[in-house]
């Protein structure tokens, strides 16, 4: 039997009546959040796996919390870790989404659904400072009232983060992540002071130690014996050099004076001593007139990511001497050593010492991109500590190299990198080098058939 004719079944008053009182009640006992659409980067074209999005832009929106209180597992101690696991239940208007959310988004790039909400965007829900991810949308709930839907029902769970880019401009929104995900750490340096040292001149000091044989197989740091001055208490003090530092079996790279001693009237006899090896020989001269003695810093200066140059003043006749600067891990200057203590100073000589050529400005922004000068790397600031020069980022797409500058693409800040730490010091249960070590262990995934010889 058809329909009563003589009764309307939902008239285009009646419906816009009903939606009214909907929008009055969520703006009454609702509450603001805001609503982010997901942006698709990148995906895989088989299975439509998303291999990278973005969420940038965030649209304020009332909403009717549904729940009683958080649905879901709640909090779960898994064996990667705590895991917040909370639901929680939306309503908003439908009326509200078609005419100010849709005209938004609809001609943005990268957004795959414009018409209605979809799963995988983002609601910021301001009561507990988190985000949540829309996993389902209840189109039809309330079913048809007078012929028409009013309202979509987003059922969302905790946003589980995996390195998107979230850059909504909004603060309370965007440092919801500063913790979150995997972040590598940059040490930078600041504006460098050039270190400073002084140095004296001695009679019959030893002018210099070359090696006639470098020898083999030192795996640790021979000691350098010296025969004692005669007459005086001038004897001098010598170190070794590897280009390798002993870490393998190497040959002597080097042997540098640290203190030339005095009174030496022919060339004293230098012998190396332990460090496993053999084999290293050496010719040893003496400066009999005015060669540089002792060198003592007066600064060390800060902000050194390479070995600056030593320079000696010339002694006007004779030879001039030769240094070499040793930099500690902090970037400052902690010795100078002798590669040649030259002769006819009568005075004490003059030392410069190179400056620390560092770039220092600005302070780096959340979430903004920095680059490296030399190797091109970009990465998302997460955060900057300026008191240490500590500097997180994540997402970079290479490796950053020691002694190039991280400049900032929006703030402009500038520093030179000192040390890059890629293993993870936010979150306390990353424990990837112990996992992949363990898993090494089980599975050789180095050859084509793990599971076998071939």
């Amino acid at each position: 039997m058809a329909l009563n004719p003589y009764f309307t079944q939902g008239t285009r008053g009646e419906q816009n009546l009903v939606q009214d009182l909907i929008n009055e009640q969520l703006r009454t006992y609702g509450v603001d959040v805001h609503y982010i659409p997901r942006k698709y980067i990148t995906s895989n074209t088989i299975i439509k796996e998303v291999i990278q999005s973005k969420f940038d832009d965030a649209y304020p929106i009332e909403a009717y919390v549904k729940s009683d209180s958080y649905e879901g597992a709640g909090i779960l101690m898994s064996k990667f870790g705590v895991q917040q696991q909370d639901d929680v239940t939306l309503i908003i208007s439908r009326e509200r989404w078609e005419t100010y959310i849709q005209p938004l988004i609809q001609n943005e790039q990268n957004i795959k659904l414009a018409s209605r909400p979809k799963g995988g965007d983002l609601i910021y829900f301001p009561l507990d400072d988190r985000l949540y991810e829309i996993k389902f949308v209840e189109y039809a709930n309330p079913f048809y009232q007078l012929q028409d839907l009013y309202t979509y029902e987003l059922r969302c769970e905790v946003f589980r983060y995996e390195d998107e880019v979230i850059d909504t401009g909004i603060e309370d929104i965007d440092d919801s992540m500063e913790d979150a995900g995997y972040a590598e750490t940059l040490t930078l340096l600041g504006i460098g002071q050039t270190a400073t040292a002084t140095a004296t001149f001695t009679n019959g000091g030893i002018g210099f130690i070359s090696l006639t044989s470098q020898g083999q197989g030192y795996t640790s740091t021979p000691q350098v014996a010296i025969s004692s001055s005669p007459g005086i208490q001038a004897t001098a003090v010598a170190i070794t050099t590897s280009a390798t530092g002993f870490s393998t079996a190497s040959s002597v790279k080097a042997i540098l004076l640290t203190n030339p001693g005095a009174g030496y009237t022919i060339p004293p006899s230098v012998v190396l001593v332990g460090g496993g090896g053999a084999g290293a020989a050496t010719t040893v001269g003496i400066a009999t007139t005015g060669g540089v003695g002792i060198v003592t810093l007066t600064s060390g200066g800060t902000g050194y990511s390479t070995t600056p140059t030593v320079t000696f003043s010339s002694p006007g006749t004779g030879i001039t001497a030769i240094g070499e600067a040793v930099v500690s891990s902090a970037g400052t200057v902690t010795a100078i050593r002798i590669s040649n203590a030259g002769y006819g100073y009568t005075v004490s000589p003059t030392i410069t010492i190179g400056n620390p050529s560092l770039i220092g400005n600005g302070d780096y922004i959340y979430n903004e991109i920095v680059t490296g000068g030399t190797t091109g790397t970009q990465a998302r600031v997460k955060k900057w500590i300026s008191s240490t020069g500590e500097l997180r980022v994540s997402i970079a797409n290479g490796t950053f190299s020691s002694g190039e500058t991280i400049t900032g693409q929006d703030s402009g800040a500038q520093r030179t990198l000192s040390i890059v730490n890629t293993d993870d010091l936010i979150d306390a249960y990353a424990d990837n080098d112990n996992i992949q070590a363990a898993a090494d262990g089980i599975l050789d995934f180095t050859q084509r058939n793990p599971f076998g010889e071939v």
